[in-house]
Order: structure tokens, then sequence, then C-alpha cells
């Protein structure tokens, strides 16, 4: 199993370390944050990567429980539970999948220029985005949430006007406050640790995203409550591929009907997600079994 090298890699909630090693998979160094329209290049067929041998997915390097590197250096998460099972019916290994780290705002031009064959990085389903990637079938569903220190907990978003809310750029967190709450300050962070830090040092009176990964993020670190556990529509997460890359668009459909059939996605939650939310989360509250809803 090759490994290339990388910089030092964020590892979400539970450590910060230098990325010793790509774990189950090959890793390359991760994405740079995208910079305006990137050219497309032609993505890879099926065919193509059943040829090479190696299946190309972005991730998340740096959002536990869903992406992220633990104190290890080994990539995990329910994202990667997922990755990992798409390498082994498509190519007969789980090893045959190269991570790709990636950022919230550089998940489209990764697709867009073929550095990825999949995004599988929590990715909402937007019709925005949907005119510039292929979604396939869901296996998530998510809403936000807003986590901010318990001292001075915000309960309703209508009390951050005139403050200061963190978010990540790329996200449906960002398009949501900026669209419906102007006067909210938005402090905007490419990658997710930075975003943590700036909560856990004070610059920012709360930090929104999923409600599924501050709900997490609070439980690991005293002192902070999600006040908001759900914030505007209930949205899906799905894999994306390059738009017009409809081969590979079918497989994963077929492959997450298939895995539906046997509650794959159930045993995804089990096994990544449970032990961090305990019985504060349930699985049929975020699990989506073969693409319906």
């Amino acid at each position: 199993m090759k490994k290339r090298g990388l910089a030092a890699i964020l590892a979400g909630i539970l450590t910060v370390g230098l990325l010793a090693g790509c774990g189950n998979g090959r890793s390359t160094a991760r994405a740079e944050a995208a910079g305006g329209t990137a050219a497309t290049a032609e993505a890879r067929s099926l065919e193509d990567i059943k040829a090479d041998g190696t299946i190309k997915i972005g991730v998340f390097g740096d959002k536990n429980p869903f992406g992220y590197v633990d104190e290890n250096g080994e990539v995990q998460g329910y994202d990667v539970y997922f990755a990992k099972r798409i390498a082994k019916d498509l190519l007969g290994s789980e090893d045959n999948v190269e991570f790709v780290y990636v950022e919230a705002a550089s998940r489209v031009e990764y697709l867009q220029s073929a550095k990825v064959d999949v995004i599988l990085a929590n990715f909402t389903v937007t019709d925005e985005r949907a005119e510039k990637v292929d979604f396939a079938l869901p296996y998530m569903k998510v809403s936000l949430g807003i986590v901010s220190p318990e001292n001075a907990l915000i309960t309703d978003a209508g009390q951050l006007e005139g403050k200061t809310l963190i978010v990540v750029k790329g996200t449906t967190a960002e398009t949501y406050f900026t669209e419906n709450y102007p006067e909210v300050n938005l402090l905007k962070f490419d990658e997710y640790q930075e975003a943590y830090g700036a909560l856990l040092d004070g610059r920012g009176d709360a930090f929104s995203t999923d409600n599924t990964e501050v709900l997490a993020w609070a439980k690991q670190n005293p002192g902070f409550a999600v006040g908001v556990d759900a914030l505007g529509n209930t949205d899906t997460i799905a894999p994306a591929v390059q738009k017009g890359n409809t081969e590979l668009l079918d497989w994963l459909n077929e492959e997450i009907k298939k895995l539906g059939e046997e509650q794959f996605f159930h045993a995804d939650f089990e096994e990544t997600l449970k032990p961090v939310y305990g019985a504060d989360v349930d699985a049929e509250s975020l699990v989506v079994e073969g693409g319906e809803l």
C-alpha cells in the first residue's frame, strides 16, 4: 500500500498532531482551499478506476466524527467507513482507496478538476451545488445547529444579531446566515479546527455547522452546549461525482440501494457515531438507508 507525505493534519475534536501515516487506505496532501472557479478536467470513468485499481475519495481530515485523523494517524469516521466499503465492493479491498483531504470550500473544485472521483465529505445537497456536481442518493440527513459557551448560551438564532458567529467557508451555515440573518457578524475560517479554536479562544459568541457535529463537539468540550439543535430545513447528505460522470453515479446509486438492504448505514452509525453520541442521538434521526427518506 503506497503512502504519500502529509502536512500537519488536524485531528478533529480528539487531538491535533502530525500525520505519520495514512491508516487503512492511501492518502494525498490536504486540499488547498478553492480559489475561484476551477477549470473542468475530464473525470475518470468507472472503467478507468477499475483499471487503475484505486478510487480517489475526498473526505474531511478535521471533522470528527465524520472524517478525521486520530491520534495514531489513522483516518476515521462515518464517511470513511462508507468510503472503505465502496473500495471493497468496487475494487475488492478497502485498502484500494486513496483518501484526499478536502476543505468545505474546495469540494466542488476537487470534483471539477478531477482531483477526486467521489466526494464523501459530509456534502449537503443543495440546488446551487447540484448545478455544478451530480449527487448520488442520500445516506444521511442533517440540519444546522449552534454551539456556544454554557455561561452565555445561544438558544435562538435571533440572539446572535449584532454578535459574532463563527462559520466555515463554503458550508450551508455560511449560506443560511448570510441570507437569513444579515445583522449577524460572520467570522469565517477555511478549516473546522480553526473555527473551533476561535470558539475556545472567545473570538466568537457561537459556532454554527451541522447539528450532528456540534452535538459531538459539545460532548467532548466541557463548558459548551448546543442551545439550538435544529435550525432551518432538514437536508440530506450524499456522495457527489463530477457532473456527467454517469456510469460512476449509477454504480454509487446501486451500491447505496444494496447497502440499504443489509442496514449498512445503521452499522456505520453503531461503529463510528454511537460511541460519540451515546444515547443523545438516535440512529433513526440521522441515518438514511437505501437512499430513501
